[in-house]
């Protein structure tokens, strides 16, 4: 039997992507794995980003759309990653819903599954801006100073996981955490399981506003120092 694969896609007030991401992102659903899911989370959008999704997943058989009260992105994404978990998944894939990820770049991670216990896209070809870049390098530095672990790029929005360490690294993060993917790629070095970076290309954003502006990320990034202690004091207990 092939590897289930479930593509988790949270999506907030997206109704300028959300169409073409799904289109997108789809084929690789129906082509790698048996069963597989493309799973797209409404956060509790105020525009249409819902409606459309039910309109496409009618005639999208693999597509799930679900929705839920706004959360945030963390908590959307660790929803996705449980409802995965829950419904049968062998490997869980992560992007956003704002099309600055690339779909044709997906096959090296699904060609490594085997080897490692989660592939994460390295953004060494970025087109969103020097702000970005210099949030990322401040999580970068966060995430050494709390968990003392490197990771060179630990909120990709591009990343395949094995659903056994999923499951077991999950564990460690509250669900309403903002910065579930940080926690989680420092967990995966902390726990000296296999993590593997390929490099994959980072577009500007294709269409619709930001809903979190740089000041917001760095301050979360910040207030998040006190949480991101106590899961490493949980990770080594």
């Amino acid at each position: 039997m092939s590897d289930r694969l479930f593509i988790i896609i949270p999506a907030y007030n997206e109704q300028d992507n959300i169409r073409q991401v799904v289109s997108d992102w789809y084929p690789l659903v129906e082509k790698y794995g048996t069963d597989s899911r493309l799973v797209v989370i409404d956060d509790g959008s105020r525009d249409n980003t819902f409606s459309i999704l039910q309109e496409m997943s009618r005639s999208m058989p693999l597509l799930t759309a679900l929705t839920k009260q706004n959360a945030g992105h963390g908590a959307t994404v660790m929803y996705g990653y449980k409802y995965a978990l829950e419904n049968g998944a062998d490997y869980v894939f992560q992007t956003d819903s704002d099309g600055q990820t690339l779909p044709s770049e997906f096959e090296p991670f699904w060609i490594a599954r085997d080897k490692y216990d989660v592939s994460i896209g390295y953004r060494n070809k970025r087109r969103d801006g020097l702000s970005r870049v210099f949030v990322t390098k401040i999580l970068r530095l966060v995430v050494y100073i709390c968990f003392k672990v490197y990771v060179l790029d630990a909120n990709t929005p591009y990343r395949l996981m094995s659903a056994k360490t999923l499951r077991e690294n999950l564990k460690y993060i509250p669900d309403d955490f903002f910065l579930t993917n940080v926690a989680l790629s420092a967990i995966y070095k902390k726990r000296r399981q296999k993590v593997h970076f390929i490099p994959i290309s980072f577009r500007p954003r294709q269409g619709g506003k930001n809903s979190i502006n740089i000041i917001k990320i760095i301050k979360v990034g910040l207030s998040s120092i006190r949480s991101f202690i106590v899961i490493n004091d949980k990770v080594e207990q």
